[in-house]
């Protein structure tokens, strides 16, 4: 076999370079990279089960600075008849259905706010907690954590020690798109740079935070720069303290681009289904020291994350039972809680309800 010795590197766990990242992508018969991936997948999670979760995904504030091209949902601060920042009587709202339905976590996002510092997320996480002392809040992303940083005149450590202290249970990987300054310079020119994602993760790591990693895909970049991100994100996962969760998972997706600026600007072809499976399968490969990756089903549908699940992904996400952001570029996906479970023994699989830290529920 002409790779033998490449395949016995991915499956003894060993860290690959961008060139046999880029080959193992381009070079091997597609079954053989799903199939390689599957077999990585086993070796991180034995069980012939996939995970599932139900959280709420709530956008406090829609006003945002970064200029993302990609992006239909946020404003500027002058648009009053379209912005909003959500009240405390919208957040009881929520939270009611969130209980309603199971769940326990808001997922908190928002934007890159000009007039929105530390002590606005401090009073608005103290606010849900509240509402809820035992809600879970996976919040923010590290071009937020940057930005209110900067916003604050502090430091990123004090940014994250107060938002601890405020409630932050979890700091999810948003924002990474591509961490390629090459490609952020034109794709959200107002966002930080690569450089202050990965410090943002590196001192969320330090501080015992759990964390997620994330990738965009099927826009302006290359293959390499993928690859090369994912070897980012694995380094970053071998730098973490040992008694820190760093990354608990992987979720990459391709980019939804209908009627956004990109669009307009670049001639972009959707990415095709067979891709964005070899993507979920050479994220497994090349992650192997980060345990779960996502199926992604939001951005590519329920078939689609079935397949996923045989080619590397071993947990289907969350139910999420609000999203704005990527159904305001062209995405319509939705499960509930039965869907959900049905999809994932559709795959041959037994679901399991988990939290963020991928403990049962």
């Amino acid at each position: 076999m002409k790779y033998k010795r490449l395949y016995d590197k991915v499956l003894n766990r060993e860290f690959l370079s961008c060139g046999e990242g880029m080959d193992l992508f381009s070079k091997i018969p597609v079954n053989e990279l799903f199939s390689l991936a599957d077999k990585v997948r086993f070796i991180h999670n034995p069980e012939s089960r996939v995970s599932w979760q139900i959280d709420r995904n709530v956008n406090y504030t829609n006003v945002c600075i970064s200029g993302c091209l990609f992006c239909n949902f946020h404003c500027t601060l002058s648009q009053k008849e379209k912005s909003f920042t959500i009240s405390k009587d919208e957040y009881l709202k929520k939270i009611e259905e969130l209980h309603n339905l199971g769940g326990d976590q808001l997922l908190l996002q928002g934007g890159l706010h000009p007039h929105y510092g530390i002590e606005f997320y401090e009073e608005l996480f103290r606010e849900i907690k509240s509402i809820d002392p035992l809600i879970k809040l996976n919040a923010l992303g590290p071009p937020e954590v940057a930005h209110i940083a900067r916003v604050s005149n502090i430091s990123i450590k004090e940014t994250l020690e107060r938002l601890i202290k405020a409630g932050l249970s979890s700091l999810p990987g948003a924002g990474a798109e591509i961490l390629s300054d090459r490609v952020r310079k034109i794709i959200s020119p107002g966002k930080p740079s690569a450089a202050k994602w990965i410090v943002v993760m590196k001192e969320a790591h330090r501080l015992g935070l759990g964390t997620t990693a994330t990738m965009v895909y099927g826009h302006i970049e290359t293959l390499e720069e993928r690859i090369e991100h994912l070897i980012t994100i694995r380094d970053l996962q071998a730098q973490k303290p040992e008694n820190c969760p760093g990354f608990r998972a992987f979720i990459g997706w391709p980019m939804q681009v209908e009627g956004t600026k990109l669009s307009q600007l670049y001639d972009i072809t959707p990415l095709s289904l067979l891709e964005h499976l070899k993507m979920v399968a050479i994220s497994r490969i090349m992650l192997c020291n980060i345990d779960h990756i996502q199926a992604s089903w939001l951005t590519t549908g329920k078939s689609a994350g079935i397949m996923a699940l045989h080619c590397g992904a071993d947990d289907m996400g969350s139910i999420m039972i609000e999203e704005n952001v990527v159904s305001s570029a062209g995405a319509s996906n939705y499960m509930d809680a039965a869907m959900m479970q049905e999809s994932i023994r559709e795959a041959g699989f037994e679901p399991w309800l988990r939290n963020q830290d991928y403990s049962p529920r």
